[in-house]
């Protein structure tokens, strides 16, 4: 019995490393700040997927027509993203940190085209100087649910912060569906 609860308490600290933070959430956080901005999409040949093939994104490649934002708000201590702005899809992501002062966790809710909520928080083992990988945080009643939701967001910057890859993984039935895919180029 007491091997089995040292393992399990093993398994929990595991766990616990690679959902929650460490000394480089602040450093995550101020890479997110660093979107500040506007951000059209790049155009049709660099775009992977059917994301920007069809609907309000389509509508966009090739514009200049802001198609992702970032706004630092809140005396830096939130980061508005808004995807797809002004269209019939528009949506909204706030990013925070759990404690401004002490910033121990990355969290973020996302305000969904689904008519859903879903709440995420930094994945650490799977964020980077040059990534920010928010998961669907596993607490809560969505991300354990058959609705569709986004699961995942997860953005990728080049060295010189004027490319952006962001991907937005979905679920459905407890299980993946998708990845929307859109690459932006700093307006």
């Amino acid at each position: 019995m007491n091997i089995s609860k040292s393992f399990a308490v093993a398994v929990m600290t595991l766990i616990s490393s690679t959902l929650w933070a460490t000394p480089s959430v602040m450093n995550n956080y101020n890479a997110l700040a660093k979107l500040n901005g506007e951000w059209k999409l790049a155009p049709a040949d660099k775009q992977e997927g059917g994301a920007t093939k069809k609907g309000p994104a389509a509508k966009l490649v090739g514009t200049d027509k802001t198609a992702i934002s970032f706004k630092v708000i809140g005396k830096g201590s939130t980061v508005q993203e808004n995807l797809l702005p002004g269209t019939g899809k528009e949506m909204a992501t706030m990013y925070h940190c759990d404690n401004f002062k002490n910033c121990s966790q990355i969290k973020a809710t996302h305000y969904c085209a689904k008519q859903n909520q879903p709440e995420l928080v930094l994945d650490v083992s799977s964020s980077s100087k040059n990534i920010i990988a928010m998961a669907c945080d596993p607490s809560s009643s969505l991300c354990n649910s058959n609705e569709g939701h986004v699961h995942k967001i997860t953005h990728e910057m080049t060295n010189d912060n004027n490319h952006l890859k962001t991907t937005y993984t979905i679920f459905k039935d407890g299980k993946f569906k998708k990845n929307s895919v859109y690459h932006f180029v700093r307006k």
